[in-house]
């Protein structure tokens, strides 16, 4: 057999044996949510549309759960009322894993490159450890919409904002009207300079809930002066699931949590992100000011449920890079390594759960708030790459691009792009 059959082989035995090993650990670890999101958006589209109720009256039966996302949320789901059932949790389901693997390949295309793995290696043995990662597999199991949001954002930091393509920030744009929270992605383009992106986003957003709002004026109205405000609407803040500094200081006193506190470790939050987001975008690092502003974002908005921390893959999988760009016996890649293995380690562990009825005491704060101190590291000590090898040049030669160099500064005029060499502007 040539030795590319038999690496070939190796590598369809490997990705079936982890397959495989996922599935046993998902049999045993993963709680099963029946598709409990996907339920609600299902039953409220098809309260509005077929029964003809006012889409935010609707609450699932027995619950206190209903449709808390802006009206385009519902425009863009407005088809799912015509499918059924079956159909829905396809589609969702479908959607979540392709848009997932075109992400990750984006990611990890210097890393296989790097390490000599082919691309569908790579990507196989990562879709792999994301189905064992608990915020995808809840997002999965509960039919949520994270990585679609996740996946429009990248396409505008990864792909169109490095080219320059002058339709850079529509799908941030389009995010923030689906659901609030991507909003603060317009805050990152704001923070970090580039004005006509920000513009672009703000003009995208906009634009879509005006469209919402001509078309469904009664629905537009209901939500912006009444179920935005009706928090009761998306669960207690003290619920361990929510792995947010407002979780974390409700879950200090429950019954009375501190504005103060909170807005306090906001701001804090805030002002580390803004510092270190300008630092990764003055070297072109626009993967880690994805990152980054992933993190910040499941830190400081009010809920973040265990599932909105799919935003965590990107720093979590930057880790392994800058590991894999690091000189291989050299201390640096054991800790980048490490801290990348620890940290998914504890995120497909369902270990705050253990502290779901009783956070109190210091095993309390610090193991119900383990995602959030997972969130705060990615924050403050990811790495950012300031230096990479232009094309061409002796570090390419090897077959290896030396992608990620951290401690010299990027030449005038060049800028880091995921997948790609980098060249000069």
């Amino acid at each position: 057999m040539a030795q590319g059959a038999r690496r070939t082989a190796a590598q369809v035995a490997g990705v079936v044996a982890l397959a495989v090993a996922v599935t046993a650990f998902l049999y045993v670890a993963a709680v099963r949510h029946g598709f409990f999101d996907l339920k609600v958006y299902y039953g409220a589209l098809t309260f509005w549309v077929h029964d003809h109720g006012e889409i935010y009256d609707y609450l699932k039966p027995g619950t206190q759960y209903g449709f808390t996302y802006p009206p385009f949320a519902a425009l863009v789901m407005l088809p799912m009322a015509y499918l059924p059932w079956w159909a829905a949790i396809v589609v969702s389901v479908s959607a979540s894993v392709v848009v997932t693997a075109v992400l990750f390949g984006w990611l990890l295309d210097p890393i296989s490159r790097r390490v000599g793995w082919t691309r569908w290696f790579a990507l196989a043995v990562a879709l792999c450890l994301a189905a064992a990662y608990e915020p995808m597999r809840e997002t999965v199991n509960f039919g949520q919409v994270n990585m679609l949001l996740l996946f429009l954002v990248a396409v505008d930091l990864l792909r169109l904002l490095p080219a320059g393509n002058r339709w850079a920030g529509v799908g941030i744009g389009l995010a923030t009207a689906i659901k609030l929270t991507p909003g603060i992605f317009i805050v990152y383009l704001l923070v970090t300079g580039r004005w006509r992106a920000a513009v672009t986003s703000v003009a995208a957003a906009a634009g879509a809930t005006l469209l919402a709002a001509a078309l469904f004026p009664d629905a537009s109205r209901e939500f912006w002066t009444e179920a935005l405000w009706n928090t009761g609407r998306v669960g207690e803040l003290a619920f361990v699931s929510n792995q947010s500094l407002r979780g974390v200081v409700a879950r200090l006193d429950p019954q009375h949590p501190s504005t103060l506190a909170w807005l306090v470790l906001v701001l804090a939050a805030l002002a580390l992100w803004a510092w270190r987001s300008r630092a990764a975008v003055a070297v072109g690092d626009e993967a880690t000011g994805l990152a980054l502003t992933g993190a910040v974002m499941c830190l400081v908005s009010p809920v973040t449920w265990v599932h909105h921390l799919v935003w965590l893959l990107p720093g979590l999988i930057l880790l392994v890079d800058n590991a894999t760009a690091a000189p291989a016996a050299s201390r640096r890649r054991r800790v980048l390594l490490g801290a990348a293995i620890i940290g998914y380690g504890f995120l497909i562990s369902r270990i705050v759960w253990a502290w779901e009825k009783d956070f109190t005491g210091v095993d309390g704060f610090v193991g119900s708030n383990l995602y959030v101190w997972i969130s705060l590291a990615l924050l403050a000590f990811l790495p950012i790459r300031r230096w990479a090898t232009p094309a061409g040049s002796a570090g390419e030669a090897s077959g290896v691009p030396q992608l990620d160099q951290p401690d010299r500064r990027a030449p005038t005029g060049q800028w880091h792009r995921i997948g790609r060499p980098l060249t000069v502007r």
